[in-house]
């Protein structure tokens, strides 16, 4: 708590008062009161009090944004604002975001509302507000010295337009945003449709989160805002495994996942046990007529991908970005290979020296995971998560989709570990092992290639050396 307070004092945020340069007096009488969240929880639906009802979605690890009507007009207010965010229990990242938290809340609304999004300013710089894919005046569409000037700090603003089209967005400023993104400034949106929508279906369970990624240094709290490709962060909504939350589903339901990036590179999203379609991106829905089965769908640098799938195959499946990078947490990536070194009293020496040093396993990258060195405070372990076998050698982009026959419609709670049937799990053979067979040489192959090419060939022996041995060679630098 102190770190949150030394944190707002610094930034010279403390009691800022809510005033407006384009918001009128009549107006500011009548702001909404903003919702605040800070908990790092999944939170249930919001069902709808008022207004056009909907079927609403479930922001992983966060939470929609309540409203109120006023003549007709859903009023939304965001506070931007420096927040603290749990990535996973043991480490706290100082970021910007929206009312508690970074991801913000995401906005739902239904296709044809009249929306007014108040955005009140309490970071240390001015900012502005752009609604990544929407269909809006230009002067509502929140590019700081373009369309509107930035909000200064202490102020407030307001936004005013029609939700146009159904679909799936993101919000973010376009002030500085170098800084503010990757600090964490930004958002989901979703527009439910008005009337039943030839391409847009009915689903049980629907899912949202943004992709971000974060540098942020062993031992410290404060991204590096100047990383352009060396992120050691790769979060769903601001959260790394095993800080993520399952995706529980009830078996047969139809789901939606929603999935937009906002970091740098692309995420190829790839689901276990199931297969999918995208039926929609930030452009709009896909027509079903050029939708296909796939596994893997790759989510570029400001694109939204919605897929859908029927949950029929019960158990525990994994779900991740497949970049194998982006399933660890705080990676060093200037590591050298020592791979067949045993370093283990070097290692031990190193640290006593240098408390953050981590060299990489002499067997491989999970023998980190295993390793009993104090890490740095505020720091988590590069591959984490225990599941009921041990430990999951993963941490970032990954969580799962837990399938239950029994999942009750409408629950989120999180079912516990899969109890696979009787014979349905692989385990361990003790049998004999039938005597491995070895290539052998096919003369008349070898011939009809040196004919070919006119060269001299050397065929492979009939018959490997029984002790033979196999040789392990470390690639050496090429010297210049």
């Amino acid at each position: 708590m102190n770190q949150r307070r030394q944190f707002f004092k610094l930034a010279g945020l403390t009691g800022a008062a809510v005033a407006s340069a384009a918001v009128s007096r009549v107006a500011m009488a009548g702001l909404p009161e903003p919702v605040i969240r800070s908990g790092p929880e999944t939170a249930a639906p919001y069902l709808p009090p008022d207004g056009r009802p909907y079927r609403p979605v479930v922001t992983l690890n966060g939470w929609t944004l309540p409203w109120r009507m006023n003549k007709g007009v859903k009023e939304f207010h965001l506070i931007a604002e420096p927040v603290m965010r749990e990535f996973a229990p043991g480490m706290t990242v100082q970021l910007w975001g929206y009312n508690g938290q970074s991801p913000g809340p995401t906005i739902e609304v239904v296709e044809g509302d009249q929306v007014r999004i108040f955005v009140t300013n309490r970071l240390p710089e001015h900012t502005s507000m752009h609604w990544h894919g929407q269909r809006l005046p230009n002067g509502m569409d929140g590019v700081s010295g373009l369309t509107q000037p930035p909000i200064p700090p202490g102020k407030t603003f307001v936004y005013e337009f029609t939700a146009r089209r159904p679909g799936t967005f993101m919000y973010h400023p376009h002030a500085d945003e170098m800084t503010q993104m990757a600090m964490g400034m930004m958002g989901a949106w979703v527009t439910h449709p008005k009337h039943p929508h030839p391409q847009i279906d009915q689903v049980d369970r629907d899912f949202i989160f943004l992709i971000n990624a974060y540098d942020v240094e062993p031992g410290a709290s404060v991204p590096n805002i100047m990383t352009m490709n060396d992120f050691n962060l790769w979060s769903w909504n601001s959260r790394v495994f095993p800080g993520i939350d399952s995706l529980p589903v009830r078996q047969g339901d139809k789901v939606r996942i929603r999935v937009g990036n906002l970091t740098m590179t692309n995420h190829p999203i790839h689901i276990h046990g199931h297969e999918f379609t995208v039926t929609g991106t930030d452009g709009g829905p896909v027509p079903k007529t050029a939708r296909w089965p796939e596994v893997t769908t790759d989510v570029g640098v400001g694109q939204m991908r919605q897929i859908e799938f029927i949950a029929d195959e019960p158990g525990d499946w994994a779900f991740h970005c497949h970049k194998s990078h982006h399933t660890m947490n705080a990676m060093g990536h200037n590591l050298p290979t020592m791979i067949g070194v045993d370093q283990r009293a070097v290692a031990r020496k190193i640290h006593q020296l240098i408390p953050g040093y981590m060299a990489m396993g002499s067997n491989g990258m999970a023998e980190m995971g295993m390793m009993e060195m104090p890490l740095p405070e505020n720091t988590l372990p590069m591959m984490t998560g225990e599941g009921p076998f041990g430990s999951l050698e993963m941490g970032g982009m990954f969580t799962v989709l837990k399938v239950r026959k029994d999942q009750k419609p409408g629950d989120y709670t999180d079912p516990g570990w899969y109890e696979a049937p009787a014979n349905t799990r692989a385990r361990l053979y003790e049998g004999p092992l039938p005597e491995s067979l070895r290539q052998k040489s096919v003369p008349d192959a070898g011939k009809a290639a040196d004919a070919h090419s006119g060269h001299l060939g050397h065929a492979m022996p009939e018959k490997a050396s029984d002790d033979a041995a196999l040789k392990v060679v470390k690639p050496r630098q090429h010297q210049h």
